[in-house]
């Protein structure tokens, strides 16, 4: 079963507005994070994203509240366009079309959220992949194909 990540897509930088990153991820298929705040721990956290499993699920959730499932699907890029919205260090992602109202997204990526952060995180819990799964073959077109 394929991990289950959280991705807030919100810049350390206060002056960028999250849901254009946001905007910009959904509409052209990329999921990751920014180079505000840049320190000694940022080459680790790239590190670690690059390393994420291509197939992995990804929650994301923008600034009305709704949560928005996706599959990574490809490797760890530099995108220098993205400078304007902190969304930088990315990865192809196919995000479905329509978002996941709160009352059907699992209760441990909840949980992920609620904690708060700006940081591209596991969502630890071992129901998780199989119900992110279901939510995905459902909205998906009904597909049973786990490929992203």
């Amino acid at each position: 079963m394929p991990d289950v990540y959280r991705a807030p897509m919100r810049s350390r930088r206060n002056d960028i507005d999250p849901q254009q990153t946001i905007d910009r991820a959904l509409a052209i298929g990329l999921v990751g994070f920014g180079d505000a705040a840049a320190d000694e721990r940022l080459a680790r956290r790239v590190a670690r994203f690059a390393d994420v499993a291509d197939g992995s699920y990804v929650w994301t959730r923008d600034a009305d509240g709704l949560y928005w499932l996706g599959r990574i699907k490809g490797p760890l890029v530099h995108d220098d366009d993205g400078a304007s919205v902190d969304l930088v260090h990315v990865r192809p992602c196919r995000w479905l079309t329509d978002p996941v109202l709160e009352p059907d997204v699992p209760a441990a990526v909840l949980a992920t959220f609620a904690r708060g952060g700006r940081n591209f995180q596991q969502t630890h819990d071992p129901d998780v992949g199989e119900q992110t799964a279901a939510i995905w073959r459902e909205r998906a077109g009904g597909s049973t194909d786990e490929r992203p």
